[in-house]
């Protein structure tokens, strides 16, 4: 039998409109640093829902008729995570963390079964300045995560958190040990390509059935009861 302090399951919580919601301020960032690295003004953002900022940069940058180099997505990207570390106050402000998250990750925080990060489309510091900004970051292993610039696919995230997860814990989180958690069909389709369990959250702009249908393996409306996310974590 293992030890109550040994973590049996990993937990990977996407961020946008499962924990928080930033009410038009990423949009917004797009708008002011794209025709500062660019110098192209901006019209365009490429549909971002469940999608990783590597991509939505490409596809951006091809809407403006820029060629989607690896030095230009650098360029861009490295502008964001500093348009977001200085508006810091500003996404205080305007943005707000979702009913019940906060309290859902103290509760699985507070259980020894289980290992909580991310896995966000984020870029890694823009993720980490959303949480820290919400002070939801205390909860969360950041290091045992996966964002949006690790890979452009969000189905090969799961991996790479899966093995950070375990370099931290000395705990080998398979498939089976693995359950995501997000408000997208794009972030069931990701939990179903990498072969891991996926708790869908009607908290977006995704309907509880959608989710269904995408083949969550449960769906929840939202974070705002933590003991039935917690129930459904262990039960999957």
């Amino acid at each position: 039998m293992s030890s109550p302090s040994v973590p049996r399951v990993l937990v990977l919580f996407d961020v946008d409109h499962t924990l928080i919601e930033t009410r038009g301020v990423g949009r917004e960032m797009y708008e002011r640093v794209f025709p500062v690295v660019t110098g192209v003004s901006f019209r365009e953002l490429a549909a971002v829902s469940g999608r990783t900022e590597l991509d939505i940069l490409r596809e951006t940058l091809e809407l403006h008729g820029i060629a989607p180099t690896n030095p230009a997505v650098g360029e861009l990207a490295a502008a964001l995570v500093q348009g977001y570390e200085a508006a810091r106050g500003e996404l205080a402000e305007r943005g707000r963390v979702l009913p019940g998250a906060r309290e859902t990750l103290a509760m699985v925080a507070a259980n020894d079964g289980i290992y909580q990060g991310v896995l966000t489309g984020n870029l890694r510091g823009v993720a980490r300045t959303k949480l820290e900004v919400f002070e939801l970051d205390g909860y969360l292993d950041l290091e045992a995560s996966a964002y949006g610039d690790d890979n452009p696919r969000r189905s090969e995230l799961v991996a790479i958190a899966q093995r950070r997860a375990t370099e931290r814990t000395g705990v080998v989180f398979g498939n089976q040990r693995t359950v995501l958690i997000g408000d997208t069909p794009k972030d069931v389709e990701a939990a179903l390509t990498a072969g891991v369990r996926v708790i869908g959250v009607a908290s977006g702009k995704s309907s509880m059935d959608e989710l269904r249908t995408a083949g969550a393996t449960q769906v929840l409306a939202d974070l705002a009861e933590p003991a039935d996310v917690v129930r459904a974590i262990t039960e999957a």
